[in-house]
């Protein structure tokens, strides 16, 4: 059976995690998350996980060696392991996408929800330092950070797209429906 690939695409608190989370707990998917490697950075050298800590690694790191870094890292990572579906999380711009989309059977798939709803979610989560005491102000602000503002233009490449509005039952409904979608192929 070939690997089955499928790269989340959304928003800040559309829903990246919880698709993965099911699609690990219900199928056995293993993930990889973009931010995964900046994290390991930032705890190795003793500095706070926080969004800005995230963004300035980032933005350091491409810009002095490339901005298909990450892109080279993580499609090393998923074209090593030896599991069959396989997750990526948290794909951002465009050029996270040109070594993925070459392997055979990548599907992005864009979750989007309203800015309320996800700043809600951020609020719960409490995924990174500071998260949970933003103000919508300020989590609206996020969203124009260099991290965050070619995420849109991303999301209109994906082949397919999830409107994460409702409940979970309704987020792994469509989870579902794509499945069916990509078995039929």
């Amino acid at each position: 059976m070939p690997k089955t690939i499928l790269c989340f695409v959304g928003l800040i608190a559309s829903g990246k995690d919880a698709s993965k989370k099911y699609l690990e707990e219900k199928y056995g998917a293993t993930s990889f998350r973009f931010s995964s490697i900046l994290r390991e950075a930032l705890d190795a050298l003793g500095i706070e996980k926080n969004r800005d800590n995230l963004i300035t690694l980032s933005t350091w790191a491409r810009q002095n060696f490339g901005e298909d870094l990450l892109a080279k890292t993580l499609t090393k990572k998923v074209e090593e392991s030896d599991k069959e579906f396989i997750i990526i999380d948290g794909a951002r711009r465009l050029s996270d996408l040109i070594y993925l989309k070459k392997l055979p059977c990548f599907h992005l798939i864009a979750i989007e929800a309203e800015p309320k709803i996800r700043y809600q979610r951020s609020l719960s989560r409490n995924e990174n330092v500071g998260d949970a005491e933003k103000s919508y102000d300020t989590f609206l602000l996020d969203h124009e950070k260099e991290t965050e503002i070619t995420i849109p233009e991303t999301m209109a490449v994906a082949e397919f797209k999830i409107d994460n509005n409702g409940g979970l039952e309704n987020l792994y409904n469509q989870i579902e429906e794509i499945l069916s979608k990509l078995k039929n192929e």
